[in-house]
């Protein structure tokens, strides 16, 4: 048996408090979703102390310990929580395996410099935790959501059914009331009416500009940009009141003088409404991709007898394409998720899957929202990693290593 290759080795004390405090902090969790918080906290820290204590002076094979605490943590979790126990107890016999040969044998300093003193590298690791820290705060109302919205129950708390991960305990039935109720459905459609085309607008008219800003002789450019991505920087409310007053004469004069219907009209106002709020990130993604362009190539094509328009479709556009995306993701998500502006500007024909959600809370306080929220999370992170995706795609394209 070989014994495993040590870079540092730490002190005693130092692996098993460390390994404790972890211990106590997963006991902790576990013992107050099962209503014995202090219970769980001092058999999480006694029982990671007494494991590294075996581990650390009564074996020297790496491979067959982390495989026997594995099962060993595996089996404790499928005992007393059943099937989701068995992969809660795998994640963390992983884990914990991990983390106590990657204290003891100083692997954290693996790829750090060899002459940082321990102060340093505790930084090091400490500033991460701080990020960590951070992230959690920030995603922790998404991660209390999206479990919520599996609920049995129509409350807007975890039952005690749920802490114990009781399969009783969960459910689709929210899922199935937004896809069978009519109001959610109407108000989902109008979003999926409503986004797709104030994104076309908002590409189609923040893609022009940004490209007539990027011309050297355009006269004031700056004063003209500050205006143009104004609705990202004047609160909403105030935008909203704004709109308000100028489309009802809009809408107004498209129905008594052009004699047109008042719930077309309706939508026409909350799309250029929304055409407005997508506008400044179009400009601002697309200035930022025209930034690296040649333009060169666009009088190349100009002396080989191409005219501007089959310039830009041949030339330009293939090139500046990811950020022209990235722009109509924005404004797609700023539409989708909007619902100040069209509270002031729509009618309740023009409702939306926001306004529903608003509605719901206010009104009905149906748990129905959890379910669409999580809906809608799913749905930016797929735009988010599109978004990455093409970011990367744009800086090879510039001839840049992706970060």
């Amino acid at each position: 048996m070989s014994e495993p290759k040590i870079i540092y080795s730490n002190p005693f004390i130092f692996t098993v408090t460390s390994m404790g405090i972890m211990g106590g902090l997963v006991g902790l969790i576990f013992g107050v979703a099962n209503g014995s918080g202090p219970i769980g906290l001092i058999f999480g820290a006694f029982f990671m102390v007494l494991m590294s204590f075996l581990v650390i002076f009564l074996s020297k094979n790496e491979s067959f310990v982390r495989y026997s605490i594995c099962v060993f943590l595996t089996l404790i979790g499928f005992y007393f929580v059943g099937i989701i126990g068995l992969f809660l107890g795998l994640l963390l016999g992983l884990f914990s395996s991990w983390f106590l040969f990657w204290l003891h044998l100083g692997r954290y300093r693996a790829k750090l410099q060899p002459y940082l003193s321990s102060g340093q590298v505790l930084w090091h690791y400490t500033f991460r935790v701080i990020c960590g820290i951070i992230f959690l705060f920030l995603i922790t109302p998404i991660l209390v959501v999206m479990p919520l919205s599996f609920n049995a129950q129509d409350f807007f708390t975890f039952t005690p059914e749920m802490l114990r991960f009781d399969p009783d305990g969960y459910s689709l039935k929210h899922y199935r009331d937004f896809f069978t109720n009519n109001e959610w459905q109407r108000s989902f459609k109008n979003s999926l009416l409503i986004a797709p085309i104030a994104t076309i607008v908002s590409v189609s008219l923040g893609t022009l500009a940004a490209i007539g800003l990027s011309q050297s002789h355009v006269p004031f450019k700056r004063a003209i940009t500050a205006v143009l991505i104004s609705p990202m920087i004047v609160p909403l409310i105030i935008s909203a009141t704004g709109m308000f007053f100028f489309y009802s004469h809009v809408g107004n004069f498209l129905e008594d003088t052009l004699g047109l219907d008042k719930n077309f009209v309706g939508y026409v106002k909350v799309i250029l409404a929304h055409s407005v709020l997508g506008i400044p990130f179009v400009i601002i993604t697309v200035t930022a991709t025209l930034v690296g362009f040649d333009n060169s190539l666009t009088r190349a094509a100009a002396n080989m007898g191409a005219d501007p328009v089959k310039t830009f479709f041949k030339i330009q556009m293939p090139l500046i394409l990811p950020g022209v995306i990235s722009g109509g993701l924005f404004a797609f998500i700023t539409s989708f998720d909007e619902v100040v502006v069209v509270m002031f500007v729509g009618s309740t024909n023009q409702k939306t899957l926001p306004w529903q959600m608003f509605t719901g809370l206010r009104e009905q306080i149906s748990p129905t929202i959890l379910a669409v929220a999580t809906i809608l999370v799913v749905i930016s992170i797929a735009l988010l990693v599109t978004l990455e995706l093409l970011r990367r795609r744009s800086e090879r394209l510039r001839g840049l290593s992706p970060g």
